[in-house]
């Protein structure tokens, strides 16, 4: 009776914690994002504030770097199709932050508890990454497209121009800064 309880217990609460780290229902749709992860809007907007760098740019980054999951991780590599090599990268969580330019951030901003799979700090990696490209490369922060194209490249292999031989990479840039545009207007139906 005792094991069956203490059983019932964790598993209640197994339940309940899993609910703020699986990502939204709908990604398509930046008002039901934020309306079923109401802590998301405010982290938003504060970061909006704080950097100027528009909401809708953060989330449309954010859904093509890992669809809105905390703890995405790049996909393993595997020699012979079998023998497991590592990860492609270091990149982690809601940004994909590579271990070298989370740890940048961390310095620069005095943020030193930061974890790439909370959403909060990971919007404000990316307000403060966005802020940076734009001092870096001159690119405008409401520029979906080059900021994820600075973004993916990094600020040196933007100004080189690394991205001119990855057709793949225009093209997923290109849809990121489709959907900045939908969730921007999106957003704009949601405000009123």
């Amino acid at each position: 009776m005792k094991y069956s309880t203490i059983l019932i217990a964790v598993l209640i609460l197994a339940a309940c914690s899993g609910g703020r780290s699986d990502p939204p229902r709908n990604l398509d749709n930046a008002c039901s994002i934020l309306k079923e992860k109401r802590h998301w809007a405010r982290d938003l907007n504060n970061v909006e504030r704080k950097y100027g760098v528009p909401r809708e740019v953060i989330m449309a980054t954010i859904y093509h770097e890992s669809h809105f999951v905390s703890h995405a991780k790049t996909p393993r590599q595997f020699t012979l199709g079998v023998i497991p090599m590592g990860r492609r990268s270091s990149a982690y969580g809601f940004s994909q932050a590579i271990d070298g330019t989370w740890d940048w951030y961390k310095r620069a901003t005095g943020n030193s508890r930061a974890k790439r799979h909370n959403f909060d700090d990971s919007v404000d990696f990316m307000g403060w990454y966005m802020t940076e490209t734009q001092k870096r490369t001159g690119v405008a922060k409401t520029d979906a497209y080059n900021q994820y194209l600075a973004y993916h490249q990094g600020h040196t292999g933007y100004n080189r121009g690394s991205y001119r031989s990855q057709q793949w990479l225009m093209n997923v840039a290109a849809k990121v800064q489709a959907r900045a545009i939908l969730y921007s207007a999106q957003l704009e139906t949601c405000r009123r």
